[in-house]
């Protein structure tokens, strides 16, 4: 089954810098842009789970959910870390830098922050 998730941003810019720059780093790319609107998935191909991002149909500020969050699971620390970094130098806000979570298992390695809307995600490597 294929999935999709879908963030709002307020300034599609921005998001589209932050996006670009955070996916690369683990193979992720564009799928498709619409005005002010920007899907991206594995290799820009692999649509079984598309992130899109833009603003609100409704017309509404765009908002971060509370406990809301998107998870990638990822195959090496070094893309964590690497996510991370980007995220941090695309106006991310750290939520926790890249370390062991022991509280999830003794091999989960993540990394959390804010995209530049307040957009929660969460970059894994468990192994």
């Amino acid at each position: 089954m294929a999935a999709y998730v879908t963030f709002g941003t307020t300034d599609p810019a921005q998001s589209k810098t932050f996006y670009d720059a955070t996916f690369a780093t683990i193979g992720w790319a564009q799928f498709v842009e619409y005005p002010d609107w920007r899907a991206y998935c594995k290799g820009g191909t692999d649509k079984s789970l598309v992130l899109w991002i833009g603003k609100p149909y409704n017309g509404a500020a765009a908002t971060h959910g509370n406990g809301t969050m998107l998870g990638l699971m990822v195959d090496t620390r070094a893309e964590v870390e690497a996510f991370h970094a980007a995220a941090m130098a695309n106006g991310g806000r750290d939520e926790g830098p890249p370390g062991p979570r022991e509280a999830y298992g003794p091999d989960w390695y993540a990394a959390y922050m804010r995209d530049p809307t307040g957009n929660k995600i969460a970059i894994v490597c468990v192994g």
